[in-house]
């Protein structure tokens, strides 16, 4: 389940990460808050333009960390709150969360579909 203060964080702008690890070591790449959208299934959808290492390192391994944040969202200890996301991740070309991304932004050649094992606040 989402949690609702993740939620409120992706309505504000900030910078994700998101790290696979494939056979030549581990991997990162950035997106935008305002990017992601959550599906019915409660999966965390992320538009691929690029990303063709990330796409390599899923087809090997398919665990993913994500960590975002925004100053603007109360957290823990005062301004800003921050989540680390651990899950497994897929990425499709056709279906229906690929059409809904697709619809937002042109440029996406796939989704990144995400399904959460465990959501952390940070901050």
């Amino acid at each position: 389940m989402i949690p609702v203060k993740l939620t409120e964080v992706l309505k504000n702008e900030g910078v994700v990460a998101i790290a696979t690890l494939g056979q030549d070591g581990p991997h990162m790449v950035n997106t935008w808050n305002s990017y992601i959208q959550i599906n019915n299934a409660g999966q965390i959808l992320i538009p691929v333009g690029y990303m063709r290492r990330t796409e390599a390192n899923i087809a090997f391994n398919n665990q993913v960390l994500i960590t975002l944040g925004s100053r603007n969202v109360s957290g823990n200890i005062g301004p800003g709150a921050g989540f680390l996301i651990r899950g497994t991740a897929r990425l499709e070309t056709s279906g229906p969360d690929f059409d809904v991304v697709k619809a937002r932004f042109a440029w996406a050649r796939a989704v990144m579909a995400v399904t959460a094992d465990s959501i952390e606040q940070t901050l």
